[in-house]
C-alpha cells in the first residue's frame, strides 16, 4: 500500500497490511530496531495490546511467538517523523509499547490525510538532530559522536540530550543498532564472520560477537542456526 509521496520522509517503506489465518503462527526473533512502529488492527486485536498501538525504538531483540488471526496494517516511521507525527519526547516511547489513542488519532480510510494533519500540526526536530541521525544512517552507525557534535557546533552533552528526546535513544547506542542492521542484512551463514565484521565496521569478530549477544541474546552461528529463513513478518522481502 503505497505511502503518499510527501510523506515518504517520515515513513522508512510503505505501509504493510497484514493477515494471518486463525489456524496458522509464526516464531521469529525481533531484533532491536531504529524504526517505530505502528499497528492498527483491521480485525480483532492480538497478543493481549491495544487495538492500535504504537511501539517505539527498541535497544535489544525478544523471540516472538505469535499465534491466531491477525489482520492488521503495518506503518514502520523514522524516530524523527514519529517525533513530528506525535510531538512527544521519543525517549518515552523507547522500548514501550503504548496505545495510539494516547499519541494520535489514525484511521485506516484516511490515513494518508490523518497523517498530513499531524505533520502539520508537529513539532520540527532540531536541524542538527536529523542532521546527525542522517551521518548516523549514511555510515551504518560508523560516525563518531564526538564528531557530530563538533560538526554541528554542539557539546557532545547537548546533542546526546537533544538526540536523546528526539529519536527515543542516545546516537551511540542507535549507532551500534545501526551497525547491527547492516550485520544482519549481510549475514547469510555463506561467509566467514570475521569478514562480515569487518565489512560492518566492527574492530573484530570478537567485537561483532559481543554486540550480538547484547542485541540478540544468541550468537550469530546460533541465530543462523535457530532461525535461518525466519524474516520478521510484516516486512516484505527485498
Amino acid at each position: 500500500m503505497p505511502v503518499a509521496g510527501a510523506l515518504r520522509p517520515l515513513l522508512t517503506r510503505d505501509y504493510v497490511q497484514f493477515r494471518q489465518p486463525a489456524n496458522e503462527g509464526m516464531t521469529w526473533l525481533a531484533m532491536p530496531s531504529t524504526s517505530v512502529t505502528v499497528i492498527i488492527n483491521l480485525g480483532a486485536a492480538f497478543g493481549g495490546l491495544p487495538r492500535a498501538f504504537v511501539a517505539g525504538l527498541t535497544d535489544h531483540g525478544d523471540v516472538v511467538d505469535q499465534r491466531g488471526e491477525i489482520d492488521c496494517l503495518d506503518l514502520k516511521l523514522t524516530p524523527l517523523g514519529a517525533y513530528r507525527l506525535f510531538g512527544v519526547p521519543m525517549n518515552e516511547l523507547t522500548n514501550r509499547v503504548v496505545d495510539l489513542a494516547d499519541v494520535a488519532r489514525l484511521r485506516p480510510e484516511s490515513l494518508d490525510d490523518d497523517l498530513r494533519k499531524l505533520a502539520d500540526q508537529g513539532p520540527e526536530p532540531a536541524r542538527e538532530v536529523a542532521w546527525a541521525w542522517q551521518r548516523l544512517a549514511a555510515t551504518n552507525g560508523n560516525a563518531l559522536v564526538n564528531d557530530l557534535a563538533a560538526e554541528v557546533g554542539w557539546s557532545r552533552r547537548h546533542l546526546v540530550n537533544r538526540f536523546h528526546a528526539q529519536v527515543g535513544l542516545p546516537p551511540k547506542t542507535v549507532a551500534r543498532i545501526m551497525r547491527f542492521e547492516e550485520l544482519l542484512r549481510r549475514l547469510t551463514g555463506a561467509q566467514r564472520f570475521a569478514e562480515v565484521a569487518a565489512a560492518c565496521g566492527y574492530y573484530d569478530q570478537a567485537h561483532m560477537n559481543r554486540d550480538f549477544r547484547e542485541f540478540a541474546g544468541t550468537t550469530p552461528s546460533e541465530y543462523l542456526a535457530r532461525f535461518p529463513s525466519v524474516q520478521y513478518p510484516w516486512v516484505p522481502a527485498t
